[in-house]
């Protein structure tokens, strides 16, 4: 009874402390049409302090989203175009020779800010790509012989081209792993591209102010790490991650020789993290199997290797996610 009425109290203070996220999702919307699951998973991605690998085709806001979510957060924003010759120092940033004061000088690069767009990091080579990853992983950049700790709150969200893959590095499965969320987003319905028409036709875009300040952001993060997560719900993440690895064992036999490797710990942990932020985002103080399922696709979909033979059936990560979800058994 006790921890019932815990429950109650958690639930009132989350819903009152997670008010912010419906002025930044008004925020969105009013420079975003459509798009809810992108600006839902940048949320996710925000208040669970993990970074977002974003496919699509071409035009489809991609760069606006995160640029506006930054200006909603009166926050630093930087974009990287990743192309095959740039160099690590391009990103992280080099030592400078100055001749006035005969000392080298710091030069940051444009990883030093909150928000990072790295635009089609798939270009670069895996000399930069790594640069990036580090900094995404250790949340600091070293340059000569110091070390700089980057900015907080710090988001990189990075871009992939589906179509075109002529020169292009493919991102290596350890780096593919750093990302917390794989959002695959498609082109808005038809009634969401005549809005579109209609807002671009228009002599200026809408101006979208800061509701909120990257300190705040930081200390939502603390009210997020409170919302309640039930054993039985640990225990159904833990199920899902290892039914991706071990198929057999949760009667899905026809899955053993279509997946190479499962899901790492590192998936385990964000599909918690991330079914919390989703629980905070719905105003909720506990994670229910709903906001499991809700993140799943994303937090799993880079995280399952295919073997040759699920490639020649045409066979996704998305097909095996499914029959892992519908299998597993919900508390």
């Amino acid at each position: 009874m006790a921890e019932a009425i815990d429950i109650r109290e958690l639930n009132i203070r989350i819903e009152q402390q997670s008010q912010f996220v419906t002025n930044l999702t008004t925020g969105m919307n009013r420079v975003i049409v459509g798009q809810k699951h992108l600006v839902d998973s940048l949320l996710i991605g925000l208040l669970s302090d993990g970074h977002i690998l974003l496919e699509g085709v071409p035009g489809l806001a991609k760069t606006l989203a995160i640029k506006t979510l930054s200006q909603l957060i009166d926050s630093e924003y930087s974009r990287i175009q990743f192309t095959p010759d740039l160099l690590p120092a391009d990103v992280v940033g080099t030592m400078i020779y100055s001749q006035k004061d005969e000392t080298f000088q710091v030069k940051k690069g444009p990883v030093f800010a909150n928000f990072v767009l790295a635009d089609e990091i798939n270009r670069a080579p895996a000399k930069v790509q790594s640069a990036l990853l580090e900094a995404m992983q250790e949340h600091q950049v070293t340059i000569g012989d110091t070390t700089f700790l980057l900015p907080n709150p710090f988001l990189v969200m990075a871009t992939q081209n589906p179509i075109e893959q002529e020169g292009t590095y493919q991102l290596p499965e350890a780096q593919m792993d750093r990302f917390m969320l794989k959002i695959v987003i498609d082109y808005p319905t038809l009634e969401e591209e005549k809005q579109i028409i209609r807002e671009n036709l228009q002599s200026k875009l809408p101006v979208v102010t800061p509701v909120i300040t990257a300190s705040e952001i930081v200390k939502a993060r603390d009210v997020v790490n409170q919302v309640y997560i039930d054993e039985k719900i640990e225990q159904y993440i833990a199920d899902i991650v290892f039914a991706s690895r071990y198929p057999d064992r949760y009667g899905l036999k026809e899955l053993k020789g279509l997946i190479t490797y499962g899901g790492s710990p590192r998936a385990s942990i964000n599909l918690a993290k991330a079914a919390r932020s989703f629980a905070f985002i719905k105003h909720r103080g506990y994670v229910v199997p709903e906001d499991v399922r809700a993140v799943a696709y994303d937090v799993l979909r880079h995280r399952i290797g295919l073997s040759y033979e699920a490639e020649a059936d045409n066979i996704t990560s998305e097909e095996i996610i499914s029959k892992i979800i519908n299998k597993v058994e919900v508390p």
